[in-house]
């Protein structure tokens, strides 16, 4: 039996150490590329009820323009992260933004369901991008501008999906539903055009082989996780399909585990990532996944919602847009707050924060739904709690793992959070389909099924609260 080996970094001569204004222009760049790839998880849900009319498809089957990027999401994650270990953070961080590129050209070009698909699936794997470039900071920040600079392009995730739902909405309202993705295709040639002249190639490489075997192995188990997940309501949570996919994953992820355990260079090295900060961090990661979902579930149904139910608002779906974009906002602003809770206390404690913070955030909504005013407020403090904990993870992450596995570890990380997320969108919309009241000839959820699913999502947050409890309090980035 062999066990996991952590070659010696290979320095790879590179330009000198950055000055504070390359400094502040890496951190801008590197968040406005992670903005514009969390766009593309909230880019067509204006345009999703329309989808069957408009490329002709059954409304089953064009979800599958959300699912295809969902797991190509998360299969391209933890791959691009270790490949960008081994062979250079900016060159995937490069290639991943030219796949953003590639698919938003393909779905501006679609008329039919396969290219909207393939296009969304290739947007999807630029997924890797937020934990590259935390990775690249690690890498080329000087340690005072590490902590709020990670903490911002952690807060990205969220961001980009709160401002992209109104801008969405507006284009999808006034213009063709293509211009969307020509729109997209161009904020990634900008990222692309700024990551060539502004960020540098981080000099670390953990060297060693690409492990071939352990990424299909993992990208088998995600795939069949993510699809009984997703697609799990619409199959029957009790067919054979939904059932095999479920067995099929977690023998896959038995197997898979066997074999990382057993090779010289795993794709996950699965001795760092069971030390407890790093997986505890990540179970947080995961539940705030889930929790953060929530509220992207809930509130768009309870504003468009029928007034004639009593509790519906009545609202556009640009209504919509501009009542999440708060939220979006609101975690920009507190990246900074969260870098100096955990600067000054450590990020457990900005973890812990967030989460009863989030905990907060849903607890209000539950009691106040009856106005739109409200659910702003709602959003606005779930997104302040979010903030604050995604930006404290980074720092935990990189205090449990050595400087030449930065890439890999964040990418499992942000993973966690896209399972959390994926889990969310199940468990709510289970709730949601069971519990439902008659408008007319459609059925819609109900109030009580509205706040059992706010409920939930507070729930979740204190248990991430109790995991972050077990935490140890101060993580120091290890450098060797």
């Amino acid at each position: 039996m062999t066990t996991a080996t952590h070659p010696t970094p290979v320095l790879v001569p590179d330009e000198p150490s950055v000055g504070s204004r390359r400094s502040t222009s890496i951190v801008v760049v590197l968040a406005f590329a992670g903005i514009v790839v969390s766009l593309m998880q909230s880019l067509i849900i204006p345009i999703v009820p329309e989808l069957p009319k408009l490329i002709g498809a059954s409304a089953s089957d064009t979800t599958w323009a959300i699912t295809a990027t969902l797991l190509a999401g998360a299969i391209a994650t933890p791959t691009v992260g270790r490949l960008g270990d081994m062979f250079g953070k900016r060159r995937m961080l490069l290639v991943s933004i030219v796949l953003l590129i590639a698919g938003s050209v393909v779905g501006a070009l679609a008329t039919s369901l396969v290219p909207l698909i393939i296009g969304r699936a290739l947007q999807g794997l630029a997924a890797g991008v937020i934990p590259l470039g935390i990775s690249i900071m690690r890498d080329e920040l000087p340690p005072e501008k590490l902590g709020g600079a990670t903490a911002m392009m952690s807060a990205s995730l969220g961001v980009g999906g709160a401002l992209g739902l109104p801008a969405a909405a507006l284009i999808a309202d006034q213009l063709n539903w293509h211009v969307l993705f020509w729109v997209a295709a161009a904020l990634g040639a900008v990222a692309l055009a700024l990551v060539l002249i502004i960020v540098p190639e981080s000099p670390l490489r953990t060297g060693g082989r690409f492990d071939i075997v352990g990424a299909l192995g993992l990208s088998a188990a995600l795939a069949a996780l993510l699809l009984a997940v997703s697609k799990g309501a619409d199959w029957g949570w009790g067919s054979g399909l939904t059932i095999g996919l479920f067995i099929g994953a977690a023998v896959v992820l038995v197997l898979w585990g066997w074999w990382e355990l057993r090779t010289s260079s795993p794709l996950v090295d699965l001795r760092v990532s069971s030390r407890p900060a790093l997986l505890l961090t990540n179970g947080a990661s995961m539940i705030f996944g889930f929790a953060l979902f929530a509220m992207s579930l809930v509130l768009p149904q309870l504003l468009q919602a029928p007034a004639a139910t009593g509790y519906g608002l009545g609202q556009s779906m640009l209504v919509v847009g501009l009542v999440m974009a708060p939220s979006g906002l609101v975690m920009m602003a507190v990246a900074p707050l969260s870098a100096r809770i955990t600067r000054s206390a450590g990020p457990k404690v900005a973890l812990m924060l967030g989460a009863v913070i989030v905990a907060a955030g849903y607890g209000f909504n539950v009691v106040f739904m009856d106005a739109t005013w409200q659910l702003v407020v709602a959003s606005s403090i779930i997104g302040a709690g979010v903030g604050l904990a995604y930006g404290a993870m980074p720092s935990l992450v990189m205090g449990a793992v050595p400087r030449n596995e930065t890439a890999a570890a964040n990418s499992l990380n942000t993973l966690m959070r896209s399972i959390g997320t994926s889990v969310s969108s199940a468990v709510a919309g289970l709730v949601l389909a069971q519990m439902t009241v008659s408008v007319g000839t459609a059925q819609i959820p109900s109030q009580d099924a509205f706040r059992i699913v706010l409920g939930i999502a507070a729930a979740a947050a204190l248990v991430a609260l109790t995991i972050a409890a077990f935490l140890p309090r101060h993580g120091t980035a290890k450098n060797a």
